[in-house]
C-alpha cells in the first residue's frame, strides 16, 4: 500500500449485533483508493453508501474486517486517536454545505484549523485567504455565509474541507442541491484541486454524468461492491 490512502479488507457492518433482529448492512467490502485518485461511489438509496462512507470517514467502526488509512489499521486506534487521524487526514464536503450562517466565508474556512490549534493566528487566517483564492472566492472572505449563493457556499465548504491539507476528501452528494451550471463548476473545482495537489477524492453521487468524469466508478448494491 505504498501509494494507497485507503484500504478496506472484508469489511462488514451489522446493527443490533447479537440480538435476534441483527441486520448486516455491508457485506465483505474490499476497496482500495490510491493517492491522487478521484473515485465515484454510486448506488441506489438504501444500498449502504452512507454506512460505507461513515466507516471510511472514521465516524463509525466496522463490525468485522479491516480499514487501513495510509497503512494504519484503524482497529488498533482508540477514539482519541481516531479523532486525531480523521481531523488531520480526511476532509468532508456534504450535500448541505453545513456552513455556520452567522460566520463569514473566511471564518468558516478557519474553523477546522481553530479546532485543531485552539486559538487564532495570522498563519491560520492566511491559510483561509489562500484557500478562498484557490476556490475563486478571494473577494468574498468577509461575506456572511447566508448572503452567498448555493454554488458559492459549496465552494466555501470545499475550501473548509481542504483547510488541514487532508490526504482524502469525502464528498457526499456535493452537487445534489445545485443547478447544472453550479454543479459542473463545483465538480470542476474538486477535479482541479485533485490534479494540482494530489488530494484523493471519494465522490458519492447519483449524477452519472459526473461519475463518468471520475477515474473509476464503484457501485454498491445491497451492501456489496457490484463493480470495482
Amino acid at each position: 500500500m505504498a501509494d494507497g490512502i485507503l484500504k478496506l479488507e472484508h469489511v462488514c457492518k451489522a446493527y443490533n449485533v447479537g440480538l435476534p433482529t441483527e441486520v448486516e448492512v455491508l457485506h465483505d467490502i474490499d476497496l482500495e483508493l490510491d493517492r491522487g485518485e478521484f473515485l465515484a461511489l454510486i448506488g441506489p438509496s438504501g444500498s449502504g453508501k452512507s454506512t460505507l462512507l461513515n466507516i471510511i470517514g472514521l465516524l463509525d467502526r466496522p463490525t468485522s474486517g479491516r480499514l487501513l488509512i495510509k497503512g494504519r489499521d484503524t482497529a488498533m486506534l482508540g477514539d482519541d486517536e481516531l479523532t486525531h487521524l480523521r481531523g488531520r487526514t480526511i476532509g468532508f464536503v456534504f450535500q448541505y454545505h453545513l456552513l455556520i450562517s452567522a460566520f463569514t466565508a473566511r471564518e468558516n474556512v478557519m474553523m477546522p484549523m481553530l479546532a485543531d490549534r485552539g486559538f487564532p493566528s495570522a498563519e491560520i487566517e492566511a491559510r483561509a485567504e489562500h484557500l478562498l483564492l484557490q476556490v475563486g472566492l478571494d473577494k468574498f472572505g468577509s461575506n456572511l455565509a447566508n448572503n452567498m449563493s448555493g454554488g458559492q457556499q459549496q465552494r466555501v465548504a470545499i475550501a473548509r474541507a481542504l483547510a488541514m491539507r487532508p490526504d482524502l476528501v469525502l464528498a457526499d452528494e456535493p452537487t445534489g442541491n445545485l443547478d447544472t451550471k453550479s454543479a459542473d463548476a463545483v465538480f470542476d473545482l474538486m477535479r482541479r484541486v485533485n490534479r494540482e495537489s494530489g488530494t484523493s477524492f471519494l465522490l458519492v453521487t447519483h449524477n452519472m454524468d459526473l461519475a463518468r468524469r471520475c477515474d473509476r466508478i464503484i457501485q454498491v448494491i445491497d451492501g456489496r461492491i457490484a463493480s470495482n
